[in-house]
C-alpha cells in the first residue's frame, strides 16, 4: 500500500480528519485522536505505515519480520511497517480499520454522537 491508497483508505473511514505534520507526515485523526500514520520516520525512503493496535496484535505483531514497534508511539502500542511487503494491502486495511475502531471507542458518548458515530457502534455491540 502506497502514501494515496493510504489516504484514500483512511479518508472512506467514518468521521475521519487529515493534517500533514511532523516533517510531511500523513496523520489520520478520528475525534481530534491519531488513528494512523504514513510516514518517513527511520531507514529507507519509501512510506512507513504505522497504526493503533489492541494489545494482543501489539504483542503479536512486533514479533513478524518487516514490523517493529512505533517510533515515539510504541509505548501506546502502535506498530510501523519497516517495509512495503511487511503486511498484504488485505491486512494492513484491516488492521487500520480495527485502529479506528479502538481510537473511537476511546471518544466519549458526546463526541461520538457529535461525528454520528454513535449509531455504528451501537449496531455493532
Amino acid at each position: 500500500m502506497d502514501r494515496n491508497q493510504f489516504d484514500d483508505f483512511c479518508a472512506a473511514l467514518p468521521a475521519t480528519t487529515h493534517v500533514i505534520q511532523w516533517g510531511g507526515s500523513s496523520v489520520w485523526k478520528v475525534g481530534g485522536k491519531i488513528f494512523a500514520i504514513c510516514s518517513h520516520w527511520g531507514t529507507g525512503n519509501h512510506a512507513k505505515i504505522s497504526f493503533k493496535c489492541s494489545e494482543m496484535s501489539y504483542t503479536l505483531l512486533r514479533e513478524e519480520d518487516g514490523i517493529i514497534p512505533a517510533p515515539y508511539l510504541a509505548r501506546a502500542q502502535w506498530v510501523q511497517l519497516e517495509r512495503p511487503d511487511a503486511m498484504s494491502e488485505a491486512d494492513i486495511q484491516l488492521y487500520i480499520e480495527e485502529a479506528h475502531r479502538i481510537i473511537t471507542g476511546k471518544l466519549t458518548r458526546a463526541a461520538r454522537a457529535a461525528l454520528g458515530l454513535q449509531a455504528r457502534e451501537a449496531r455493532r455491540g
